[in-house]
């Protein structure tokens, strides 16, 4: 037997260029603005809840679609900040991360050479997962400076092999917030080519200049074909943890459960209490806390990006920041995210990560998920880089 040899499904499968990033970081001892893990505490009362789960002896399989307190605790959040009507009982699964929640409905729902309209900038694991289960991304543009997009163009890439759409709100990597008119020309769309609406809702609190997050499962056209998937990876800084969850309509809920059973089990039990009473118990003010901070931190490295030369494309949520660098040194964009690591000894994500075609061969992606301290030292460092 030949042991080089991967499978064809394994083969369509390349490294993220998030990780690749980390790991030249790791070796030059930088510092990491690449991977979108936030180094911030998680809240006493989540750490304390997968405490006490654990030592009250909850460490075995739960339900495959997460224990009661938990799917009961996301349909009250769903209805009250997301609008949506979700059924504790049959229409929520909870899963490993949004990434495990994501793969399991792909796997459902999508047969080999199904085709699936992704916008560009995309969040590469949306197209590794589409890989991955051998359906097949179809792209669609935004367009800076807004990122918008157009029907005219979504319409052209329609063919008899489109069975989905896939939306993501605040968007990964360019802040994109959609808005509730254009989640409903969306709709229509959907509509009218009957296809499967999936929504990665993961960073719902991470708004900026008082935008606000609209769910498109809280448009009643498309409730019962979209699939929302979300988590609290990022809310809460628990990324290691791996508790997603999506919502969808209990006819797609029952098969989707039963891969999740086959695939991961379960979340890990005694997590799943932690965000249980995370999710009872933090006040209001704990979420929109989350905006404000988080957009003092976008400013601060927007504006150092702005002095040295870089124009950022300033993001409504989500917590990155494509920025063109078009004056460093380098001929692609992965040039020049290693230009800035080698010379500044800070990570970034080559704008290749999130496109199809050219569209990012002169941007690079800031994370800005870090302490105030570590983006200062970021800041004062990427102040020294020398610029063409």
């Amino acid at each position: 037997m030949d042991y080089t040899l991967a499978s064809i499904r394994a083969s369509n499968i390349e490294q993220s260029e998030i990780r690749r990033m980390t790991l030249e970081c790791v070796k030059k001892e930088g510092i990491n603005l690449a991977q979108g893990v936030a180094d911030l505490e998680l809240p006493r009362i989540i750490a304390e809840g997968g405490c006490e789960a654990i030592m009250n002896g909850n460490n075995s399989y739960t339900r495959f679609d997460g224990i009661y307190t938990l799917r009961h605790a996301i349909s009250r959040k769903a209805k009250l900040y997301n609008n949506i009507d979700a059924d504790p009982e049959s229409e929520i699964i909870v899963s490993s991360g949004a990434t495990g929640a994501f793969y399991v409905a792909c796997m459902s729902l999508l047969n080999p050479g199904d085709e699936c309209i992704i916008f560009q900038p995309y969040y590469s694991y949306h197209v590794n997962t589409l890989a991955a289960v051998e359906a097949k991304p179809v792209f669609a543009t935004l367009y800076p400076p807004n990122w918008d997009f157009t029907i005219e163009e979504l319409e052209k890439l329609v063919t008899p092999s489109t069975r989905a759409i896939m939306i993501n709100t605040p968007a990964n990597p360019c802040g994109k917030v959609f808005s509730k008119s254009e989640l409903e020309e969306l709709a229509g769309f959907a509509i009218a080519h009957d296809l499967i609406v999936f929504t990665d809702e993961i960073y719902e609190y991470y708004l900026y200049d008082d935008t606000e997050h609209v769910s498109p499962a809280s448009l009643d056209s498309i409730r019962d074909r979209t699939i929302t998937i979300s988590g609290y990876s990022k809310t809460f800084n628990i990324t290691g943890w791996r508790m997603g969850y999506l919502l969808c309509n209990s006819r797609w809920a029952e098969i989707i459960g039963h891969l999740n059973d086959l695939i991961y089990v379960c979340a890990p039990a005694p997590l799943q209490h932690g965000v249980a009473k995370g999710i009872d118990e933090l006040p209001y003010d704990f979420y929109k806390s989350i905006g404000q901070s988080y957009q003092q931190k976008r400013n601060r490295v927007c504006a150092t990006l702005r002095r040295i030369g870089l124009t950022p494309h300033v993001p409504s949520g989500a917590y990155y920041i494509l920025a063109d660098v078009s004056a460093v040194p380098g001929i692609s964009s992965r040039d020049k995210a290693m230009y800035i690591l080698d010379n500044a000894g800070v990570a970034t994500v080559p704008g290749k990560a999130f496109f199809d075609d050219t569209g990012g061969d002169n941007l690079v992606r800031f994370c800005f998920a870090k302490s105030d301290d570590i983006l200062d030292h970021a800041c004062e460092k990427l102040g020294t880089l020398t610029l063409r």
